[in-house]
């Protein structure tokens, strides 16, 4: 198993794709209180930030499947996801490009409470979560069952269709990208794999209060 953050299969063309931000937009911020990462500026609105269109998605036929390395492989319908225990949480949100936004309330269900209806096998170390327009980003699995939560309410009212509805993966602690827009599938692994962004140029771990915003190798 790979130890390092970042995965060994990443190319050695250390080029930024798709428009990320670099190391060199990198603004200096003033420290800004003991809630809010180095770098990092407050925002006072929640900005859009995705790679791709926003997709058209239908209640009606929107399924969330569980896959991998569990016991059985499970997928539920919205109303069979609405069935499971609801909560809500109170957690900050850092996005890698510099703005904070505290306070956010999330409600919806915990990564560990839908992985628990399938079964987690005990080879079982990382999660990849798969969203609609083929975005993934890739978690350990002991972080995502400590904190992880699938969203459908932000701030007491349904997630925009922009921010992810109707379901978007928080991880508090970690970048923003890591936490997955229009969700719709989760895989678990034994071996680390990038997603997306993390086969692009940015950190495979992703913690605002270390600023892992990058590879190592864009930071030299």
């Amino acid at each position: 198993m790979t130890t390092s953050n970042q995965p060994s299969q990443q190319s050695t063309a250390v080029q930024p794709e798709f428009g990320l931000k670099r190391p060199d937009q990198v603004k200096i911020a003033p420290p800004a209180g003991e809630r809010v990462p180095p770098g990092q500026f407050v925002a006072k609105t929640f900005p859009v930030l995705t790679y791709g269109d926003t997709p058209e998605v239908d209640l009606a036929t929107w399924r969330i499947r569980v896959w991998g390395l569990v016991s059985r492989e499970i997928e539920l319908d919205w109303p069979q996801f609405c069935a499971l225990p609801w909560v809500e949480v109170n957690a900050d949100f850092h996005c890698v490009t510099q703005w904070s936004s505290l306070d956010q309330t999330w409600e919806g269900v915990w990564v560990a409470d839908l992985l628990e209806q399938a079964g987690i096998s005990p080879e079982a170390r990382h999660l990849m979560a798969h969203c609609f327009g083929d975005y993934t980003t890739n978690v350990p699995l002991d972080l995502a069952l400590s904190e992880g939560l699938l969203a459908h309410k932000q701030n007491g009212a349904e997630i925009g269709k922009d921010h992810g509805w109707p379901l978007r993966l928080i991880i508090p602690s970690r970048y923003g990208w890591k936490s997955a827009k229009w969700v719709n599938g989760i895989e678990l692994m034994a071996e680390d794999a990038p997603g997306f962004w993390e086969q692009r140029g940015y950190n495979n771990n992703g913690d605002p209060w270390q600023e892992e915003r990058f590879w190592p190798e864009l930071t030299r």
